[in-house]
């Protein structure tokens, strides 16, 4: 519920329960798993006020009142996920007891089970949101060792963008770092899209680590550790404000 008690849209009040961005929350409406005073609801457009009564899959919310942002060093075979079928090690195993229990805390931008490097972990509905929407373009810049030198010629081929089986992919920038690793900086967030893009071009990634959302770096991070980031650093996120 917005400070002022005003009515806030439904999309908007789950989230602020943690329940993830605002257009996955539609997600949870339009499913028909939510209900407002006792009636099911899926219109996107409805209000809810102090007093009304929330239950998603039979569990009443309540907004959260303490917000909770964490920069975390993702390491290498690590899922993002709660819960995983195949029981691989998940994100949130890193987290200390008394926050991993808090099951409002989510990923907000992905890295796949073989990546590594940095992720943001929130129960703020509102940061999740501006950090997954297309237009909010942060930067995100990875690390990218292959098997092979690469060839400087395909440079092109990757800020001009290729099909992948995520869709149209293309990076902002792309800078040689040494033989056999580049510094990749992308403004999309489609599934493995790296990997896709240099298996388009032949290469083979043999290790890919974030190393930068927005402006926000931490070199001090090491596989597994974590902090909390305030609004400096968030600041450096939306301002693409480098350390």
């Amino acid at each position: 519920m917005s400070s002022s008690g005003n009515p806030i849209r439904i999309n908007r009040f789950l989230a602020d329960c943690g329940l993830g961005s605002r257009r996955s929350c539609e997600e949870i409406i339009i499913g028909g798993r939510v209900t407002v005073n006792g009636d099911v609801c899926i219109s996107l457009s409805t209000k809810i006020k102090e007093d009304d009564e929330v239950i998603v899959d039979g569990k009443r919310l309540t907004p959260h009142k303490e917000t909770i942002n964490i920069l975390l060093y993702k390491p290498p075979e690590y899922i993002c996920s709660r819960n995983d079928p195949e029981n691989r090690p998940t994100v949130f195993e890193l987290l200390p007891k008394h926050l991993k229990q808090q099951r409002n805390i989510h990923y907000a931008g992905r890295l796949d089970f073989k990546s590594e490097g940095l992720i943001i972990l929130t129960n703020s509905g509102d940061l999740s949101q501006k950090l997954s929407h297309p237009n909010s373009k942060v930067d995100k810049e990875y690390l990218v060792s292959l098997t092979k030198p690469f060839n400087m010629d395909d440079k092109d081929r990757l800020l001009e963008g290729m099909e992948t089986p995520s869709g149209l992919a293309k990076a902002i920038n792309v800078e040689k770092v040494s033989k056999r690793s580049i510094a990749i900086t992308l403004n999309q967030g489609l599934n493995r899209q790296i990997r896709h893009m240099m298996n388009a071009l032949n290469y083979r990634v043999s290790r890919l680590v974030r190393v930068r959302i927005g402006g926000l770096t931490d070199i001090a991070l090491e596989p597994g550790s974590w902090r909390f980031i305030g609004r400096k650093d968030l600041y450096k996120i939306f301002n693409q404000a480098k350390d």
